[in-house]
């Protein structure tokens, strides 16, 4: 028991630091779950799935108030209505995908060789969008166009690849049609909120028979550790990214893949 509750620990942390940031949240689950022999328990299967709930939870806390006037403006507000369709319209494409190849994803492209494949390359597509002498036209992610808004939630599919990054492939997306770094992160964390409950609720759906009243001590662990990781992170990256960029994540994503690569060979 122990010893879960410490694997509970470690899981947590690493889902609420990188959930929101362009490396892989599930990437590094499995990779992390893979070497710590998690994967190989039948509840392993949906732990990961199940703490993002308080990567959700830390997100949703952070942006109450806004949440509170899109959903009190919406019938008042034109903008605030052309929003929430926008989002709406982004999620669209990831959830009819998500929903008719959840089976396939789960047991074909659950892959620790094709994770750090994806981590891999998805470094060297960021350290290509970081060297890109772009123009951005928009500086506010509720100023995208619908189609827009569309295109980036087509482009969020990919992400259904383990390695490749919800946010990563959002905020690539965003850029090359036309959002500068801050905005198109920002939308990263507007469209995650969809998308994460929906994918949360659908996986709780399919796994709640391996739930059980020691499970649940393990998960809340997990959870509470990954809220505050995940608030951490949200309170940190839009700054971070506008100042900086994405050098940090596309390396450290091409040395996590990397050594996942050696470990893999090795037969660890």
């Amino acid at each position: 028991m122990i010893f879960d509750v410490i694997k509970a620990i470690v899981l947590g942390i690493v889902e609420g630091l990188t959930e929101f940031i362009p490396v892989s949240s599930t990437g590094h689950l499995l990779l992390v779950e893979r070497f710590f022999g998690f994967a190989d328990e039948d509840f392993g299967k949906t732990f990961a799935v199940l703490i993002q709930f308080g990567a959700i939870l830390a997100l949703l806390s952070i942006y109450f108030g806004r949440l509170w006037q899109l959903a009190t403006g919406f019938f008042v507000d034109p903008k605030a209505r052309r929003f929430v369709i926008g989002v709406l319209l982004s999620f669209l494409p990831a959830a009819v995908v998500g929903a008719l190849a959840h089976d396939f994803i789960k047991t074909v492209l659950f892959n620790e060789w094709l994770i750090c494949f994806t981590l891999i390359v998805g470094g060297a597509v960021l350290l290509w969008i970081d060297m890109l002498v772009l123009q951005p036209r928009y500086r506010d992610a509720q100023t995208f166009t619908l189609p827009m808004y569309f295109i980036i939630g087509v482009v969020q599919c990919v992400a259904m690849i383990p390695g490749v990054s919800r946010s990563g492939a959002t905020i690539v997306g965003a850029m090359l049609l036309g959002a500068d770094r801050r905005s198109a992160a920002e939308f990263s964390f507007w469209l995650a909120m969809p998308t994460m409950a929906g994918a949360f609720a659908y996986d709780l759906y399919k796994s709640h028979a391996s739930m059980s009243e020691g499970n649940m001590i393990i998960v809340g662990v997990g959870f509470a550790v990954s809220f505050v990781c995940a608030w951490v992170v949200v309170k940190t990256f839009l700054g971070y990214v506008q100042r900086h960029g994405f050098a940090l994540f596309a390396w450290w994503r091409v040395i996590v893949g990397s050594l996942g690569l050696i470990g893999l060979a090795l037969g660890r």
